[in-house]
């Protein structure tokens, strides 16, 4: 059995451009709900990560001014 190689970006493009074009906008939201559910997953990994992080005694609170400060310092 052979193996089977990625295509490259300019093959998926390629092959995408083949496509009909009701089947290119489907391919296109298909992408984008893809992209926004990792984006989800991601923010969901970092807030209970931060959770975690803040019950341990990792973080301190502070007031959303502290914080705008901060921000501000390090423009």
């Amino acid at each position: 059995m052979a193996s089977q190689s990625t295509p490259t970006l300019d093959e998926v493009l390629s092959d995408a451009e083949k496509l009909p074009a009701e089947d290119k906008q489907m391919l296109v939201e298909i992408l984008r709900h893809r992209r926004i559910e990792a984006w989800r997953a991601e923010a969901a990994a970092d807030a209970k990560k931060s959770i975690a992080d803040f019950h341990a005694g990792k973080l301190k609170p502070e007031s959303a001014k502290q914080i705008i400060a901060r921000l501000n310092r390090s423009k």
